[in-house]
């Protein structure tokens, strides 16, 4: 293989409000590899295939000196998020060329590493394909898979309320959820994803934006747990909603990442109901991992999990697909699809 440009996409500012493509984020070819000669120098060289544009990456786009629970990107450096890569070249006795591993990746079409120990072999035994490991098989089914096995203690007649209801993570809950014969309610931001949440099991499924969310709730509840990747008012409306001995499963909090935080009026429902509160970031509650690969890559293939992607090529569309996730314009996962095998 002649030299090739090693493509990559790099932080360059701190955005105020929603990022901009070319100027929060810049692609960049100014790279080059000799695929052939570059020395893995005791470690092992990864060629890219799928990267995943998650909401959580517009948190770490912030000033380095702003301490949170995952670091800040830094300028002029390649963005990082989960990726699915397959080894050229390994000098390393834990690592095979061939392998394809999955962790967290630089936005960049080849880089070596000399740590195996955040990736993870894939076996692939399904023959899924490698994006649904960036996906319903990798961290936002983990998100989905392990908040439920470790906070989640549904009894017959609950309800659940989940938000974002047609990303990866609200749409395995619903179906998690509706395996247990629970009442799902779950909403989205337009009629399509409605129409993708009816057809995956919700039982009432509404568009916030032309829905009062506390209405819905009102009507349809109350609610004894609540799995969100949003807050705001729908969090407002649940916690006025909740049943006593409710439990909120909190993993996310898109709607203050690029505007002023809607400020929630009635925590006084959190002693008044008793709800119990269960925050939790995935990387966490990694003991659960090795249930998940063991179950839910299989229930995929079955077709006992459905999932819905939204697939780009090219990390020069990167900049654009983290903007379309901020705004809500994805439609089910949305991924890079960095170059075939």
């Amino acid at each position: 293989m002649p030299i090739v440009t090693n493509a990559r996409v790099l932080f360059n500012d701190v955005p105020k409000g929603y990022p901009e493509p070319g100027r929060t984020t810049v692609y960049d070819t100014s790279l080059e590899i000799d695929v052939e000669k570059t020395l893995p120098d005791g470690g092992f060289l990864i060629k890219t295939l799928v990267l995943a544009i998650d909401p959580y990456m517009r948190h770490r786009m912030r000033d380095r000196t702003v301490k949170s629970y995952m670091p800040a990107f830094e300028r002029g450096q390649p963005l990082e998020n989960f990726g699915v890569g397959v080894v050229l070249r390994s000098e390393h006795s834990s690592v095979s060329a061939g392998d394809h591993l999955y962790g967290l990746f630089p936005f960049q079409e080849y880089f070596v590493s000399k740590d195996p120990g955040p990736f993870r072999v894939l076996d692939n035994k399904e023959h899924l394909p490698w994006s649904t490991y960036v996906g319903v098989c990798g961290m936002p089914g983990q998100t989905a898979h392990h908040g439920w096995r470790e906070y989640a203690r549904p009894k017959k007649g609950d309800v659940v309320f989940v938000t974002a209801g047609a990303g990866t993570v609200g749409a395995t809950v619903i179906q998690l959820a509706k395996m247990q014969g629970l009442k799902v309610i779950a909403s989205v931001g337009s009629e399509e994803k409605v129409s993708f949440i009816s057809s995956i099991g919700a039982n009432v499924a509404f568009n916030y934006k032309t829905d009062s969310t506390l209405d819905i709730l009102e009507k349809e509840g109350p609610i004894n747990m609540h799995v969100p990747s949003s807050s705001g008012e729908s969090l407002e409306a649940a916690l006025e909603t909740a049943a006593v001995d409710a439990c909120f499963i909190e993993c996310g909090m898109i709607s203050g990442y690029n505007e002023e935080p809607y400020y929630v009026k009635n925590l006084d429902r959190i002693f008044k109901q008793g709800i119990q509160l269960c925050g939790f970031a995935v990387l966490r509650l990694q003991k659960w991992d090795d249930e998940f690969y063991k179950t839910i890559p299989g229930m995929v293939s079955r077709g006992e999990i459905q999932y819905s992607e939204n697939v780009k090529r090219g990390l020069e569309h990167v900049g654009q697909a983290i903007l379309d996730v901020q705004v809500g314009r994805n439609k089910g996962r949305t991924v890079i699809l960095v170059q075939d095998e």
